[in-house]
């Protein structure tokens, strides 16, 4: 692992462990109820709309600050993996650790797993739709994804057979409108020219169940999800979405060894589920 993503290691929060440590001013014990002389009624009605006023007007600061704060981690996740690909492309490596080929598959499926879990939630204000990219919203028609980003591309297989692999973009062309992209399972090794129709952009942002359940695909919705333990994306059937922001959807792949045509339920995060635009099987 280079020094660049150890750093990163630490650098990196999830926005879980950021909620957590907000504390949120504490409320005003509601007035018992046997008050009942008209002052004191007054004096309740004056306390309780403080009380209110406080809340909300706290909350909104609160909330703020952790979008500014989100904003933040992002910004430094962004000239992280900027340094990270201009040192790849001019082979600038630190001489204590030289550049590595391959990379131990139990080492590789923990960056995996940590770049799912710090994939920042979106927040946004009150009747903000959520952005493309976010969840199950796909990019916009003229996006073009960046340097470092990570994608699902579908590339040919040793024996000629497609398959959607996880991929790291290299560069795009205007001129040719195709994306250079490295096989995320063999960094440094294998690089595809593909065109934009054989590359899928991954979430951004994870979608709030709790406030924009419109963000995140639907029970029974046919997608590409990334397989447990594995750098390729096959099609499946969402069986759960998430519930809270922190879960992972609930998925079927097909499997042609069981009776149905599909495997148990997997858990598979939010990071790595894409849209599938391929029919579904019958």
């Amino acid at each position: 692992m280079s020094g660049c993503r150890q750093r990163t290691k630490f650098l990196l929060i999830s926005e879980q462990s950021f909620v957590a440590s907000i504390q949120l001013p504490r409320l005003m014990p509601r007035p018992s109820a046997k008050i009942t002389t008209p002052s004191r009624i007054v004096n309740i009605k004056f306390i309780e709309s403080t009380r209110c006023q406080h809340s909300t007007g706290s909350s909104d600061h609160h909330l703020c600050i952790l979008r500014k704060a989100l904003d933040k981690i992002a910004e430094i996740k962004s000239l992280l993996e900027e340094r990270r690909i201009a040192a790849k492309i001019a082979g600038l490596y630190n001489d204590s650790e030289p550049p590595r080929k391959t990379m131990r598959r139990g080492v590789l499926m923990t960056l995996l797993q940590q770049s799912a879990m710090t994939l920042p939630l979106w927040i946004g204000k009150p009747g903000d739709k959520p952005p493309p990219l976010c969840g199950a919203i796909p990019a916009s028609g003229d996006y073009v994804a960046k340097p470092g980003d990570k994608v699902a591309a579908r590339v040919k297989a040793m024996d000629g057979d497609e398959q959607w692999i996880l991929a790291e973009v290299v560069s795009y062309s205007h001129t040719t409108n195709k994306y250079e992209v490295d096989d995320i399972d063999e960094e440094g090794k294998e690089r595809h020219t593909l065109s934009r129709r054989r590359i899928i952009p991954l979430p951004q942002w994870k979608a709030n169940p709790e406030t924009d359940p419109e963000a995140l695909f639907q029970k029974e919705q046919l997608v590409l999800a990334l397989y447990p333990q594995t750098t390729c994306f096959y099609r499946a059937l969402i069986h759960t979405p998430p519930q809270r922001p922190q879960d992972d959807y609930s998925v079927l792949f097909e499997d042609t060894s069981y009776a149905d045509g599909y495997s148990p339920p997997l858990n598979v995060a939010q990071r790595y589920v894409v849209a599938c635009k391929e029919p579904k099987k019958k």
